[in-house]
């Protein structure tokens, strides 16, 4: 077991120099893939939140098409969705001005499924004598929603969403199979130029590993004002 150990050739399992030189390329492809990641997160939300309220809506016809849109969404995976919408949506007629736009729009559609469940599984969480007495001050279903259900139930889905949002920036790198020029495609031009795909691929985990870091610490300090307010209740 140790003369393995010590046949194993450390210097070209990772090479510090060529990381530092590729870093300024590295981090252009950064900027793409947080543009994508911030664009879908947008996105995402904007869509999760009508389709999580929809998915509780009492009218089947609103109900059931938003159970099927979640269900399919969340049952096939990300990256057969990207190619349907690069390479099999141009044969309706219908093509995007850019590859980065179509990775926008299928991530989105894609998460926007996952972060309707966060905001069902949030709303249903705030108890039930919330909206009795939004009903006994006569507010309508959008007011309880807005002024008392929503503020309270973002508290809760603070958490499973900066969870999502991780997961968006690390999906970003399905992107690089349809030409978009993330941190992932990034690496791979590098990798392929110097023949050092472990460095490459050690460094674009390493930078995906900060910006994940740096998300989080976000999150704790939303939910430490988020507890804050409520402590003081």
């Amino acid at each position: 077991m140790l003369d393995w150990f010590n046949q194993i050739q450390w210097e070209y399992l990772y090479d510090p120099e060529l990381a530092v030189n590729s870093l300024p390329f590295l981090l252009e492809g950064l900027k793409v893939t947080m543009i994508i990641a911030l664009f879908s997160m947008v996105f995402a939300l904007i869509l999760g939140l009508l389709l999580g309220i929809a998915r509780m809506s009492k009218y089947w016809f609103i109900r059931w098409p938003a159970r099927i849109y979640i269900s399919f969404m969340r049952g096939t995976p990300l990256l057969v969705f990207i190619f349907i919408l690069y390479y099999g949506i141009p044969v309706l007629g219908v093509e995007f001005k850019s590859a980065i736009v179509a990775g926008i729009v299928g991530i989105s559609l894609n998460f926007a499924a996952y972060n309707a469940e966060v905001v069902r599984s949030a709303i249903m969480s705030v108890p039930r004598g919330q909206w009795e007495a939004a009903a006994s001050l006569q507010m309508s279903y959008v007011q309880t929603l807005r002024r008392v259900i929503i503020p309270q139930a973002t508290r809760i889905a603070l958490p499973p969403t900066f969870n999502i949002f991780m997961d968006i920036v690390k999906g970003t790198s399905l992107a690089s199979v349809i030409t978009v020029q993330e941190l992932l495609y990034s690496s791979r031009l590098v990798a392929g130029r110097t023949f050092d795909s472990m460095t490459m691929y050690i460094t674009a985990a390493l930078i995906y590993w900060v910006v994940c870091i740096i998300i989080g610490y976000f999150q704790e300090k939303l939910e430490k004002r988020y507890n804050r307010y409520l402590s003081k209740r």
